[in-house]
């Protein structure tokens, strides 16, 4: 079973510029997004503070975020990375095979990778992060470098905390057809 202690949480950064982008995005009517919150047990709480310190994983999760753009069903996970070079093992097999089946019932799944130390985001399609993971998976590398990706895909910040991720979609859409 895993556990989740404090070191967990390296990408609330992320999560909370997502999450208030996704409330942008419902008060415009734009898409309704909703975080997938990680079903945990408790084991070892901190009572004076209230904070879990210890605690394990009742399930496998799946992705972040799932929920609908203008009827079209998307899902995606959020990522951040403070070096040029992206683990792959920062994404699980569990994780690319719930993308997989998400994108084979008509859905879009993506990851939301954000570079820290570039301030930069990245918009990365289903079908691009399956490619390096079937490259390792054939005994390849292990990661890929942020040389390596489409900068296309390549998002800013809006207004120092707007993840502009619909515009994405939309692109995606359409090198799709």
């Amino acid at each position: 079973m895993a556990t989740w202690n404090s070191r967990g949480l390296r990408g609330s950064t992320l999560e909370d510029l997502i999450n208030r982008t996704n409330e942008q995005y419902a008060q415009r009517n734009l898409a309704l997004i909703q975080k997938i919150p990680t079903p945990i047990t408790p084991v070892q709480i901190d009572k004076e503070h209230r904070h879990i310190t210890l605690a394990y994983f009742d399930k496998i999760s799946t992705v972040d975020y799932i929920g609908a753009v203008q009827g079209i069903p998307v899902c995606f996970d959020a990522k951040e990375c403070s070096v040029d070079t992206f683990p792959l093992q920062n994404v699980h097999e569990h994780q690319i095979h719930f993308m997989e089946q998400f994108e084979k019932q008509g859905g879009i799944s993506f990851l939301i990778l954000y570079y820290s130390t570039k301030n930069l985001l990245y918009y990365m399609r289903y079908r691009e992060i399956r490619r390096f993971w079937d490259r390792a998976r054939e005994g390849g590398r292990k990661s890929f470098r942020f040389e390596e990706l489409d900068e296309a895909y390549v998002m800013t910040l809006q207004r120092n905390s707007f993840v502009p991720y619909l515009d994405y979609i939309q692109k995606d859409l359409d090198d799709r057809d």
